[in-house]
């Protein structure tokens, strides 16, 4: 099995009240929630467009000091500022499993599948997973960056699929994106499942699961 990362297995803590803490740790610098809220906007649409870029600890250590400019720029700072922005925004950035994911995980493993995340992220995604508890729980992580290549592109799925030794007709991905995860699955002949904790309109055509909790009935009865 193939799963998400962002969205379905963890969920960024709200990081604008930290910026605000670390920059006055930092830099003794007041910013208001508006403005961090603001900065960290752009910082995540930049880090979104170039995170492939952060393929190794060398080149992802770069990418974070161009995220931290962005930071900077958008609250109007310096360049002296910068790694005190750096820190401050590598502080704030948290990553905590959703309360459904860990039991899910355990209880697919328990029935013998092999689980694989598939993420869209950089070289780091072992470590959040780490932090967040859940890394114990999957045998391997794939992550957009090492492969050089975004979903919903093919070479992620064929590279988890590759990583979890299984073929596209056999496996399941579950993800909490229609195009990312839904249509790349597809796309690379797996079959996807989306998941939609807020329980929106139905989707024609699309399996959809409310919980991760779900997973494991769905796997036994197949597609």
């Amino acid at each position: 099995m193939l799963v998400d990362a962002f969205g379905t297995l963890v969920a960024l803590e709200p990081p604008a009240p930290r910026l605000r803490s670390e920059l006055r740790r930092t830099l003794g610098l007041e910013v208001s929630t508006e403005a961090a809220e603001a900065a960290f906007r752009a910082e995540i649409a930049f880090y979104l467009a170039h995170h492939l870029e952060g393929a190794d600890e060398r080149s992802l250590g770069a990418l974070r000091d161009r995220c931290a400019g962005v930071i900077a720029g958008a609250l109007g700072l310096e360049l002296h500022a910068l790694p005190g922005v750096r820190e401050a925004m590598l502080a704030s950035l948290r990553f905590s499993a959703h309360p459904d994911a860990a039991p899910a995980l355990r209880v697919l493993r328990a029935r013998g599948l092999r689980l694989v995340v598939a993420s869209n992220w950089d070289c780091s995604l072992p470590r959040v997973l780490e932090e967040a508890g859940l890394a114990p729980l999957v045998d391997d992580v794939v992550s957009s960056a090492n492969v050089g290549a975004a979903k919903p592109d093919p070479a992620v799925f064929e590279a988890a699929l590759a990583a979890a030794a299984t073929s596209p007709a056999e496996a399941l991905h579950v993800g909490d994106s229609l195009v990312n995860d839904v249509e790349g699955a597809r796309a690379a002949g797996v079959r996807g499942l989306l998941l939609d904790r807020c329980g929106g309109a139905p989707r024609p055509g699309v399996e959809t699961i409310g919980s991760l909790g779900e997973l494991a009935s769905l796997v036994l009865a197949g597609p």
